[in-house]
């Protein structure tokens, strides 16, 4: 499903007959047989095949004298993605908050239809999206700013302690931490034997910030150059053998905290990695259209390059579009393994 591309007319008769909401936008049904044109998501009956034909967008199908179906309004989904724009260009140019009404007012929706709107497209809330857009607004101002203080100003944080609020379980560290570089910061990690390859995993006392395989204290310095690196004593065994678990039973271990950063996009991405039932896979254009972002498959792929957190942040389930394992930062021996397990577990 990644673009037009790389569909063929049989994929997107099982998308259809599917009804997966995630292709809306990508491509459209058309039905020759009562003159409408629908949504991949279309809750209507499914029509005969022989009567089906796919189009590109809306104008193809309107150019081949087809109409919108009323009840999917294929022809809103442009509607959608420039009210979504305006909304974004608006959240992104303000120096303070922005309330729901006020979008739902600018984009001419209702508060509620907007919230679902937004977050079907974006991936989080209007209101997590600005949180997550001051703190990366922070996160870049404190690397240039002489007082912390003016960075988190500057931010559109209305106080010191909103921001602290905001950064406690997500950045592992204080602003004035971050602003250094995470010097001073304690990482705690192991190199742990498992059945699957020589696992590395690092942990602050917020959470696991590091899991990958094959991997040194060499390497882990590297990702956290300025951070203190200490053996994992007594006070981590626990974490440290519940990542083991999760590592040996891939699909478990949600439960297990996380300290992670991340921009507003790389967390929603990461966030729909975590939402991959354990079993099954995606492309990176799947993930992209889960997203409502169909035409972001390389910006997806950098996010899922960014993740520090192999398994518990599961991009071996992002495969090539065509079924082929694709890459991965461990190998793809590794990766294969993943997989296998989580299919049995599946079964």
């Amino acid at each position: 499903m990644e673009s037009q591309n790389d569909l063929s007319d049989d994929d997107r008769w099982q998308i259809a007959l599917a009804k997966d909401r995630r292709f809306d936008g990508v491509f459209v049904t058309g039905v020759h047989s009562t003159g409408i044109y629908c949504r991949p998501s279309c809750p209507a009956r499914a029509p005969k095949r022989e009567n089906v034909r796919f189009y590109a967008n809306c104008e193809d199908a309107e150019a081949a004298g087809l109409r919108a179906c009323k009840r999917c309004a294929p022809d809103q989904q442009s509607r959608e993605e420039g009210a979504i724009k305006d909304a974004l260009d608006l959240l992104k140019r303000s120096e303070g908050p922005v309330s729901l009404e006020q979008l739902a007012i600018l984009t001419a929706y209702s508060p509620t239809h907007f919230q679902r709107v937004f977050k079907r497209t974006v991936g989080l809330s209007p209101a997590a999206y600005q949180r997550a857009l001051r703190e990366e607004r922070a996160k870049d101002a404190l690397g240039g700013a002489a007082r912390v203080s003016d960075a988190i100003y500057d931010a559109g944080f209305e106080a010191p302690s909103r921001f602290y609020a905001a950064m406690e379980g997500k950045m592992g560290m204080s602003a004035s931490d971050w602003k250094n570089g995470g010097e001073g910061r304690v990482i705690h990690f192991a190199v742990i034997r498992t059945t699957i390859a020589p696992m590395l995993v690092a942990a602050t006392e917020t959470g696991v910030c590091c899991l990958s395989f094959d991997e040194s204290e060499e390497e882990l310095r590297a990702r956290f150059p300025n951070a203190e690196l200490v053996a994992g004593g007594d006070s981590f065994r626990d974490l440290f053998e519940r990542v083991v678990a999760a590592v040996e039973q891939p699909g478990t271990g949600n439960d297990i905290p996380l300290d992670v950063k991340g921009t507003a996009f790389q967390q929603s991405v990461w966030q729909a990695l975590r939402a991959i039932p354990a079993g099954e896979t995606r492309s990176y254009g799947q993930l992209a259209a889960a997203l409502g972002k169909p035409k972001a498959s390389r910006a997806v792929g950098g996010a899922n390059g960014a993740n520090n957190i192999a398994v518990l942040i599961p991009c071996h389930r992002v495969i090539a579009h065509d079924g082929g394992l694709g890459g991965y930062a461990y190998g793809t021996r590794i990766k294969s393994e993943l997989l296998r397990r989580e299919d049995g577990k599946r079964d």
